[in-house]
């Protein structure tokens, strides 16, 4: 089993950026596909960007096109999640998630593993 913790969250202002990590422990992050996903208030939980295991290959949310970049770290065994051009429609909680398959990478509920979420907030 895979223990997940997000950090990095923060206030911004529109137009900056952040950087979200996620810590892996109890296993090899690599080993896993690894999802960001947001949850705004009164809003369902959305998908945001994916990364395959090994990290060949990458998937985002059209919103976050261009914008956001999904990377991993396997020296820290941790996957990253860049955000820049914030704007304040992403003020969301973000949780990063850990699965053994991809195929449907866009659900919430194809990961078996959820870190705790981290609170993002842009402001105007």
């Amino acid at each position: 089993q895979v223990q997940l913790v997000e950090s990095g969250g923060g206030l911004v202002q529109a137009g900056g950026s952040l950087r979200l990590s996620c810590a892996a422990s109890g296993r090899t992050l690599n080993n896993y596909v690894v999802g960001w996903f947001r949850q705004a208030p009164g809003k369902e939980r959305e998908f945001v960007a994916c990364i395959t295991s090994g990290g060949g290959e990458t998937y985002y949310a059209d919103a976050v096109k261009g914008r956001f970049a999904i990377s991993r770290d396997n020296a820290k065994n941790t996957a990253v999640l860049q955000m820049s051009s914030l704007q304040p429609e992403d003020t969301a909680v973000y949780y990063c998630a850990a699965a053994d398959y991809y195929y449907n990478f866009r659900r919430p509920s194809n990961y078996d593993y959820w870190g705790q979420g981290t609170q993002v907030t842009v402001s105007s």
